[in-house]
C-alpha cells in the first residue's frame, strides 16, 4: 500500500537528529507534492528560574526569536535546494512539546505525517524523562517516521 502524505510535521529544536528529520521531510514533501509545517516548541518548564521564580520578559521574547531566527535560516535552506516558499510554513509554539507535537498542532493543521528526529538523551535521561520522539510515538493522531539517517539513509 502507498501512502501519500499531503501535510508534513517535522518539529525541530536545533539537536543534529532534528536537522536529518528537516531535511528528510523537505524530501519526502518534494516527492508527494506535500506541504511542510516546521514546529519549535519553547517548553514553558523552562521559563522557570533556578529559585522557582519566572524568567523576565525579554530573556523570553529573545527565546522566541532565536527560535523563529533558527526556523527561517531552515526555511531559506529549503527554498535555495528548490522546495517552494509557499508550501514551507514556520512555527515557534508555547507548551509541553510532547503533547503540541502529538496532538495539539496536528489537530489544528490536519497533518498526516509527522517525520521527528530520534532522541539523542543516554538511556539514564530516557529513563527518568521520557524522550519526545518517544512518547510522541506512543501517542500521535497520526502516522510517525522516527529519522535516524540523512537524506542518503547513512548514519551520523
Amino acid at each position: 500500500m502507498e501512502q501519500d502524505y499531503k501535510r508534513i510535521l517535522v518539529p525541530v529544536d536545533g539537536s543534529k537528529e532534528a536537522e536529518m528529520a528537516f531535511r528528510k521531510a523537505v524530501t519526502v514533501a518534494q516527492m508527494n507534492g506535500g506541504h511542510l509545517d516546521v514546529l519549535t516548541v519553547l517548553d514553558t518548564k523552562q521559563f522557570i528560574g533556578l529559585h522557582g521564580g519566572m524568567l523576565n520578559g525579554d530573556v523570553i521574547y529573545q527565546l522566541s526569536e532565536d527560535a523563529q531566527k533558527y526556523l527561517n535560516e531552515l526555511k531559506e535552506e529549503a527554498v535555495k535546494d528548490g522546495y517552494p516558499e509557499q508550501e514551507i510554513d514556520i512555527h515557534v509554539r508555547f507548551g509541553e512539546p510532547k503533547t503540541v507535537i502529538s496532538q495539539e498542532f496536528v489537530e489544528e493543521y490536519k497533518n498526516d505525517l509527522i517525520m521527528i528526529g530520534s532522541t539523542g538523551m543516554n538511556a539514564v535521561t530516557r529513563l527518568l524523562v521520557g524522550s519526545v520522539s518517544e512518547y510522541v510515538t506512543r501517542n500521535a493522531r497520526t502516522d510517525v517516521i522516527i529519522v535516524r539517517t540523512d537524506t542518503d539513509n547513512s548514519k551520523i
